[in-house]
């Protein structure tokens, strides 16, 4: 028997699936939970088999979920790509970008994905880096958009998240509750480093330097295997570690603005589509960082 699949449901389905989550799922496709159980509901009854395994953590897929999601994915992502060429001028040109390493998988793929799809003549060139590396660039003039943390009260540019940084630990290691306890820090002085230290002599933590890198990725590598403590906004935290709150005797070491600041020389409809982009995939990473 022919099984007529509808796209909704399986853009619903590659969600879920993405998500591990009913209720993050349904944010992203812009529907109720109920709403979101009930479609993929139908798309069992239509498949014949589960399609996911409910677990305390979340949803997983069974096999023949894991069978589908290949098709599926191929689907929506046709979908999408023809719609978006229908309505997209036809747009040539470059832009450049700086954008925080730590966003890089995050939020700049999803950018990227989205913007590649509807401006296949555009090319990109992205610098990742520390803030004010990107904004030494805008100034010069070498790059089109930067994406910076900021931390001042009132930025200039528009905000398109809030994201502190707090100290972070490993839930397996617990470091943290060494004394001096072992940190990690960039290997470049800066305003992230500085305060993370104010925060650890204000609270009386003795501690020693065990670690540096020049990436948040290499702090996050520091966290996650059990050999320091690090700084990384809270977003960036790996899984399997935690933020160190003030019940800890830590807190918030800044409570730093992910601020996107555009070159005012930079007018073209490329830049503008690629600034529109960003936004929204900063506002769907937002959106699926809530809890379960």
């Amino acid at each position: 028997m022919m099984v007529h699949l509808d796209s909704d449901l399986l853009r619903t389905f590659v969600s879920v699936a993405d998500t591990r989550n009913f209720t993050r799922a349904a944010h992203e496709v812009g529907r109720t939970q109920s709403a979101v159980s009930m479609q993929m509901k139908r798309l069992e009854a239509m498949v014949g088999e589960p399609l996911f395994e409910r677990g305390p953590r979340g949803v997983a897929l069974t096999a023949r979920g894991t069978e589908l999601l290949v098709n599926a994915r191929r689907v929506v992502d046709l979908i999408d790509e023809t719609a978006a060429a229908l309505r997209a001028p036809d747009l040539e040109g470059r832009v450049r970008i700086g954008i925080p390493e730590e966003y890089s998988a995050s939020v700049l793929s999803r950018a990227l994905s989205s913007f590649a799809k509807a401006h296949r003549q555009v090319e990109v060139l992205v610098r990742y880096g520390r803030s004010s590396l990107h904004t030494d660039a805008l100034e010069r003039g070498d790059i089109d958009l930067a994406v910076v943390f900021e931390w001042e009260s009132e930025p200039q540019g528009e905000v398109l998240m809030q994201d502190p940084t707090v100290w972070t630990t490993s839930d397996q290691h617990c470091v943290h509750e060494e004394r001096p306890v072992p940190v990690a820090l960039y290997e470049s002085p800066g305003w992230c480093s500085e305060f993370a230290i104010e925060l650890l002599k204000a609270r009386s933590i003795d501690y020693r330097v065990a670690y540096r890198s020049d990436t948040g990725n290499g702090l996050r590598l520091a966290v996650s295997s059990g050999l320091a403590i690090a700084p990384l906004s809270r977003s960036n935290i790996p899984p399997g570690c935690r933020e160190l709150t003030a019940v800890d005797g830590y807190g918030l070491i800044d409570s730093s603005s992910v601020v996107m600041y555009r070159r005012p020389g930079a007018t073209g409809k490329a830049t503008t589509a690629m600034a529109d982009a960003i936004r929204e995939a900063f506002k769907a990473n937002a959106g699926g960082a809530g809890a379960d």
